[in-house]
């Protein structure tokens, strides 16, 4: 990729941070008409002893993972995927993303259920799952980025 596209697409992100950061809409990149919403904060941050449970994708199949209730996963967003791509966890588990990207992405449910900010390299967002259900997500920026929690 080219220095100017990265350029383009840093001063896009900025801009784009500031339009979330002044107005209160937490995605900017809606379909639609963006909704003002208050996100529940996660019931814990990740910390040095937090440890990532990856699931390696050597077939080029969805990976899974699981995690009992209260811990905390990782999924990390790096080369334009989610990995794992799909997780199941028990109600209560702390799902914490992080952009180890060198571009911005977001974390998006289908549903609105959760929605990050537009995260920059190394920036977090978590999420507590506290019911049982399926949730498929999508980066609003490359939407055919997509990934999916399974709270079971």
């Amino acid at each position: 990729m080219s220095i100017g596209v990265r350029i383009g697409i840093a001063v896009l992100a900025t801009v784009f941070s500031i339009l979330a950061a002044t107005t209160g809409v937490e995605e900017v990149f809606a379909f639609g008409a963006p909704a003002r919403t208050t996100m529940k904060p996660a019931a814990a941050q990740a910390n040095s002893q937090a440890t990532s449970q990856a699931t390696s994708q050597a077939t080029g199949q969805a990976a899974t993972q699981a995690a009992p209730a209260g811990k905390v996963v990782e999924v990390k967003v790096d080369n334009f995927s989610f990995s794992p791509q799909t997780i199941t966890i028990s109600p209560g588990t702390t799902v914490i993303w992080t952009n180890r990207d060198d571009i911005p992405h977001t974390v998006v449910s289908d549903d609105k259920v959760f929605k990050s900010k537009v995260l920059d390299t190394d920036e977090k967002f978590s999420f507590t799952f506290d019911k049982a259900g399926n949730f498929p997500y999508f980066c609003s920026i490359h939407p055919k980025m997509t990934g999916k929690v399974i709270v079971q």
